[in-house]
């Protein structure tokens, strides 16, 4: 039984999510070939002022992306 943890940085809708967990659960069965209900998806949200990219705090990218 696979377990699948996903991190994303915070702030996707929760239709964006079920996407997401609908087609990693896709992937997964077609490519081990086993069932939905065998599949485990554990999303863990970053909070965007605890992750960085290139030295900069996710939310500060965002603010200048902001202006």
């Amino acid at each position: 039984m696979p377990y699948i943890a996903l991190k994303l940085v915070e702030g996707r809708s929760i239709e964006k999510k079920r996407e997401l967990v609908s087609s990693v659960t896709k992937a997964v069965c077609d490519s081990l070939e086993i069932t939905p209900d065998n599949v485990r998806i554990e999303l863990i949200e970053l909070k965007a002022d605890l992750f960085s990219i290139g030295g900069e705090l996710v939310s500060d990218r965002d603010q200048v992306k902001a202006k």
